[in-house]
């Protein structure tokens, strides 16, 4: 029986997350399994990834074949090159001492990566946010100094309208003054051209 190692997509529509399942090549997808072996859920950054390496190694070594995935998935926490070195402990290139210090140094190394990516992330997502306060600090200091000015204006007109209607109230009787001086002149005219009449 070919058995392979790979995904079994599980979640709801547009937020999957996978089992990593042991099963004969020819069942379904979804369908029945030999085993599970673990679990990955790429909606999280960094993805987050839950095997047991111990039964994956197993599988591996009984001589099953993981997706192009999940060889990716099982590169990435180790299983692969821990598979590797116990391949070359067989043949007699080194000891499993070896094999396993070789493996720890790897493991750190990987550790730091992740560590680093999660630091990265964390301080990036921090940085934004202070961009973005400062973002909108800004923009309410633009509104603010906007708005105050607009009230400046406002209080400047109320304190020259009553200048203004002052000034109107005392040019008004001048204006009242002229007219009647105006109508005066013509009736002196008429009055003279009544009595050549007579």
């Amino acid at each position: 029986m070919p058995t392979r190692i790979r995904l079994q997509r599980k979640g709801k529509k547009g937020r999957p997350y996978y089992h990593l399942v042991v099963a004969d090549s020819r069942a379904p997808r979804d369908g029945k399994y030999i085993e599970r072996i673990g679990a990955y859920d790429p909606n999280q950054n960094p993805a987050f990834i839950e095997i047991d390496n111990a039964k994956c190694l197993d599988w591996l070594q009984k001589g099953a074949s993981p997706s192009d995935t999940c060889r990716a998935i099982l590169s990435y926490t180790g299983v692969v090159y821990k598979n590797h070195l116990l391949n070359g402990v067989k043949k007699g290139a080194f000891t499993l001492e070896e094999a396993d210090r070789r493996f720890d140094i790897w493991l750190n190394e990987k550790t730091t990566k992740i560590e680093a990516k999660r630091t990265a992330l964390a301080s990036g997502k921090t940085d934004a946010e202070k961009a973005r306060i400062a973002a909108e600090v800004k923009k309410s200091d633009v509104k603010a100094a906007a708005l105050s000015a607009k009230l400046a204006a406002m209080s400047a007109a109320e304190v020259a309208a009553p200048a203004v209607e002052e000034a109107a109230a005392e040019e008004a009787p001048a204006a009242e003054e002229v007219p009647a001086a105006e109508e005066a002149a013509p009736e002196a005219p008429a009055a003279e051209e009544a009595p050549a009449a007579e």
